[in-house]
């Protein structure tokens, strides 16, 4: 069995990571793929939606899709947990042949600097979210079908609902008012 880790802290969720869930079924050979919302990204300090929220938004966003799993587990700890934390537990959990980890390309200039880099590439196989204007190193396996250039760091900004999912747009934007 393979799976996908596709960890992020959808501070909020939008249609690119709607997409990038629909897109990583279609392309990658996996059973299952684990959305893993953090409670603190290790290179962050805070965060605008409570983690507990963010959790439920993106529950609800994926609910009904049975080879999709949205896991508490980083929002578990209520500190900022390390990728390879995050990849040894669902290794553990369920001894895949295979560890897809799904990552944006805004990630790769920092990805060495990763708590253990260097064990995490070795049991997991990266898969690159291309986003425009990004220039990738040969080699890497990306999933180039994405194509919308948002980011929640823009949105945390000035909130576009036209970027949020409408199948929870209503729920973001009354905790969005509320804040």
């Amino acid at each position: 069995m393979n799976i996908a880790i596709f960890g992020g802290s959808f501070d909020p969720p939008h249609i690119g990571h709607e997409k990038i869930v629909y897109e990583s079924l279609n392309y990658l050979d996996i059973a299952k793929l684990i959305v893993v919302p953090t409670y603190l990204n290790p290179f962050k300090s805070s965060f605008k939606i409570e983690p507990s929220k963010r959790l439920t938004l993106i529950k609800d966003l994926f609910d009904g899709l049975t080879n999709v799993e949205v896991s508490a587990f980083e929002i578990n700890h209520k500190r900022p947990v390390f990728a390879i934390e995050t990849v040894e537990h669902f290794k553990s959990l369920y001894t895949p042949n295979k560890i897809y980890f799904i990552i944006g390309a805004d990630n790769l200039e920092k990805l060495h600097l990763w708590h253990q880099y260097n064990e995490l590439n070795r049991l997991v196989e990266f898969i690159v979210v291309k986003r425009d204007g990004s220039i990738l190193k040969d080699g890497l396996k990306v999933l180039d079908t994405v194509n919308i250039d948002i980011s929640s760091t823009t949105l945390r900004s000035e909130l576009d609902l036209k970027f949020i999912p409408s199948k929870i747009k209503e729920e973001v934007k009354s905790i969005w008012l509320k804040d």
